[in-house]
Formats: structure tokens, sequence, C-alpha cells
């Protein structure tokens, strides 16, 4: 009962950045949407990890295909990348300059190129 999807408006000046400009891609967005799967039981935890998985499921087709890095959990190498869209090469160049081991890692993590 404490589940929902938040759905937030994207507008003003992140519209006026070009889609390279940044590590972020989607400049072109309207909508970030967040689902949320709270329950105080964690007996309830698979049954509220399959509603929000589902809850996704249905709705990323109508999506631009990323998401904002900061709304995101363990979801993937392949989900990164289509976060950064674009902006994914040259982010794991910059990362294979600046942490070439990969030190900091414990996040979506972009992987040093090489």
């Amino acid at each position: 009962m404490h589940s929902s999807m938040h759905l937030y408006p994207i507008d003003g000046a992140v519209h006026q950045v070009g889609q390279t400009d940044t590590a972020w891609a989607y400049r072109d967005v309207n909508f970030s949407q967040v689902i949320v799967g709270v329950d105080p039981d964690p007996a309830n935890g698979e049954a509220l990890k399959q509603w929000t998985a589902d809850y996704w499921d249905a709705t990323h087709p109508y999506s631009a295909g990323g998401a904002y890095v900061n709304f995101m959990m363990d979801e993937g190498q392949d989900r990164v990348r289509a976060t950064y869209g674009p902006n994914y090469r040259r982010l794991t160049e910059v990362k294979a300059q600046y942490d070439p081991s990969n030190v900091f890692c414990i996040n979506q993590n972009i992987q040093p190129a090489g």
C-alpha cells in the first residue's frame, strides 16, 4: 500500500544543454518516472520486487530507453549504457584515464575503456 510511481517533470534549463555536453544525454525528454516499492514486512519482498519489475516492463516500451542515473538501482551494464546513451563511450575513456583500476565501482558503474 506504500508503493507508487512518481512522475517528475524535466523542464527549464535542462533543455538548453546539448545532448553530448554533459554525461546525461536525455535532454529532450519531458518526464522521468520512478517506481517505488515499499512494504514494512520483509516477507513481501519478493512479491514487491516482482510488482516493481512488472510495472517497469509494462511502461518501458513507452520510454526514451535510458534513465536518470541517481534514480537507478543495480540494473546491470546494459541499463548503464542505455542511460548514458551516446556519451557512454566518452565516459569509458575518461574512466580509463582517471580510474583505470576501476576503484570507484560501487555505483552504476562505467567500466574503463580498454
